[in-house]
Parts: C-alpha cells; structure tokens; sequence
C-alpha cells in the first residue's frame, strides 16, 4: 500500500510540484493540497494521512503551531518540516511541535522521497547539515545524561554516526556491519536512553533536551 501524504503550502508552485514528485514515486501518493494552516486543520483530521510536509512560513498561522494542533488529533500521523529555515530555534521548536523531520526545501527529490520512507518507517529523517548543527548546539553544554553511560562502545559510535546524519545504510558501510545490525543497535539505544527518535537519543546523550530551551513564536 502506498503511503499517503499531505501537503500544507502556500506557494501554489512548489505545492504543485510537491504533489508532482509524490504521485510519480511508485511507493507515495499525494492525498491532499493546502495552501494554509487553518485549511490543513480544518481538512487533514479527517484525511488522516501517513505523513504531512509541513513549511513553516504560513500565511496567519505558522506551521510549527499548526503541527502542534494536528499532532494530538493525528498521533500516527508523521510530520515532516520542509523549509528555507535553518535557525536551530526554528529545529526546536518545530520538534517540541510534534515534527518527526525537518529537511530544507533545496533538498534533491529522491531525498525527500526516501525521507518519506523513512519517517513512515519509524526514522527521523533530517538534512546532514541541519543534524550537525542540533549537534554542535548540544554539545555547548555539559556532560552526558547517566542513561548515555550504559551504551556499549559500538552503540555510541552509532550514535555519534546519527548525530552527524549519516543514513542508516551509511552507518552500516562505516562500522562493517550490516544494515539489520544498525537497527538492532538503534533499538538498543532507543531502549536505554528511553526516547523514542534520533533527535532525542541524541539530544539525551549529549546532556540536553530540545525542551529545555526557549521556544519563541515565529512569524
């Protein structure tokens, strides 16, 4: 079955597009359009999509509140931010919101196809960058949560690997293992550092949670 995808965008063009890349995937389709927040609020609960792209600069309601509102009414419903944002406030927020990913709209197509996938998946897909700048932020802080110091060597060198947003096919190739054998570590770490997704397993290890900060309004 073909995962279903919404998309909330107020530039027509890329909207179009967006929908364009989705149904011409064999594995997606796009099952709704909207060009504001109030829209996909008032349509998606009853759509009830696999996976929502969300832009963060709405016209009226931004989308990191429109992701607040619809995440409780669609728990199984995974959001991803599609954005020019690169500011780690904007990260954060988004993420406290209920986003799962945050990928920047330059992103090349297949990315986000596979990044598609991969949050249906139970992943937290996010553009290298954008992780190695949430890591750069965490490390300014102090030591590691206790929980961090029960990981096995090898599950740290995959963490420090998610952290630096290597695919879980990449990680495989740099420890000689296979691609079965990473998701076997990350359930590990998931379970140990009792969190639920690689923003958090990272955040956790390097001693902060994105909640702990500020979470201005953005306009």
């Amino acid at each position: 079955m073909k995962i279903s995808v919404s998309i909330v965008e107020d530039d027509a063009e890329v909207r179009a597009s967006l929908a364009r890349l989705i149904d011409g995937s064999s594995g997606c389709r796009c099952v709704s359009r909207h060009g504001s927040a109030e829209n996909g609020l008032e349509e998606i609960p009853g759509i009830k999509p696999d996976v929502v792209l969300m832009d963060i600069n709405l016209p009226g309601l931004n989308g990191v509140e429109c992701a607040r509102r619809l995440k409780p009414q669609l728990p199984a419903t995974q959001i991803i931010m599609l954005t020019v944002y690169q500011n780690t406030e904007h990260i954060f927020n988004a993420l406290a919101a209920g986003a799962t990913g945050y990928l920047l709209k330059q992103t090349p197509p297949d990315e986000l196809l596979t990044a598609i996938r991969q949050v249906h998946a139970g992943g937290s897909p996010m553009s290298s960058h954008i992780a190695r700048k949430i890591v750069q932020s965490f490390r300014q802080v102090a030591a590691p949560a206790p929980e961090a110091q029960s990981l096995t060597p090898r599950e740290v060198q995959v963490l420090d690997l998610l952290a630096g947003g290597f695919r879980y096919r990449e990680i495989a190739e740099a420890t000689k293992t296979t691609y079965a054998t990473v998701h076997t570590h990350i359930r590990h770490i998931y379970e140990k550092l009792q969190v639920r997704s690689r923003t958090e397993a990272v955040a956790k290890h390097l001693g902060q949670t994105p909640s702990r900060r500020g979470t201005p309004d953005i306009n």
